[in-house]
């Protein structure tokens, strides 16, 4: 795992101690819909049902979407278990998420 990615695992466990991280399937999608959602991140390990699915959704939604991380590392990122995709909730937190993911896909 190089240091950016580390990066990006810690502004994830950041956002989620800050209470501005929703995770999992239905939550997210909610958030999205809701226009809470500032960003979501899918793992690059979920279903390509999954992805399609967050793809024309945040597309639709004008939502900023990536796929990084394993389902397991951005679980253990939030504390959880596994978790597939998660939407962040807050402007600052967003954009600096997304800073650390435009670092590690520049290498």
């Amino acid at each position: 795992m190089s240091l950016a990615q580390n990066k990006t695992y810690s502004m994830i466990g950041l956002a989620m101690k800050a209470g501005k991280l929703t995770s999992g399937e239905f939550a997210v999608e909610h958030a999205v819909k809701a226009g809470k959602a500032m960003l979501v991140i899918v793992s690059e390990t979920a279903s390509e049902n999954t992805k399609k699915k967050f793809r024309d959704m945040c597309t639709y939604y004008e939502v900023p979407l990536y796929f990084f991380g394993e389902k397991e590392t951005l679980g253990h990122a939030m504390g959880k278990e596994f978790r597939a995709s998660l939407a962040v909730l807050d402007e600052g937190f967003a954009k600096a998420i997304e800073k650390c993911l435009m670092n590690e896909k520049g290498r």
